[in-house]
């Protein structure tokens, strides 16, 4: 098992892998900002950075891998990556489930969506081990990410979800818990490290 876990590791922080990730993450973003195109054109451009939140946090990543490759840390890139490549990667999951549960179908897309979106989740979580954010990085991507909620769901910017509209404060409750669950997730990130650093050799 530790054999196996070691060679995921040494292909997961490869350079020649973390380029493909990087053009992977480079298309999906593109690919992501074009898809909220038709929203952001009946969106205020005063919301315009808040609207396409999936796009948003593969950016993040994107810029996460290139300190890697750069053989640097942008804490605060990976910071706002972490939190949210697994928040909107679950909460993307989630609501096209739920569209499956309550018409019956969701198609190709639906379908590419959760696969995608699940995939970055994990991405996120599979550089666990990669991360050098500290607290100050946490804090201040907790306040976009918590912030970027309020503009969802006080000020109506959420994405636009066909039947699930009717569920918008229902969803707008457990996109809240879910930030805070994705933050404390930072923070364990965090304290798990610290904890390495700090405790004394035996």
């Amino acid at each position: 098992m530790q054999f196996a876990l070691t060679w995921i590791r040494m292909i997961l922080f490869n350079k020649s892998f973390l380029w493909i990730l990087l053009f992977i993450n480079i298309i999906g973003t593109v690919y992501g900002y074009d898809w909220y195109m038709w929203q952001l054109e009946i969106t205020e451009p005063i919301y315009w950075i808040f609207v396409p939140d999936s796009p948003t946090a593969s950016l993040f990543f994107c810029f996460a891998i290139i300190g890697w490759l750069l053989n640097t840390n942008f804490r605060l890139f990976e910071a706002l990556a972490l939190i949210t490549l697994v928040k909107y990667g679950i909460w993307a999951v989630a609501m096209n489930l739920l569209t499956l549960n309550e018409v019956g179908t969701i198609g190709p897309a639906g379908w590419m969506l959760v696969i995608s979106h699940g995939a970055m989740a994990l991405q996120g979580v599979l550089y666990w081990n990669k991360y050098k954010f500290g607290m100050i990085s946490i804090l201040i991507a907790a306040v976009w990410t918590l912030h970027n909620d309020v503009i969802d769901y006080v000020f109506g910017q959420m994405p636009i979800y066909g039947d699930l509209m009717k569920m918008m404060d229902t969803i707008g409750y457990f996109t809240f818990w879910l930030s805070i669950a994705c933050i404390l997730l930072a923070v364990w990130n965090w304290k798990r490290r610290h904890k390495i650093v700090t405790e004394p050799i035996r």
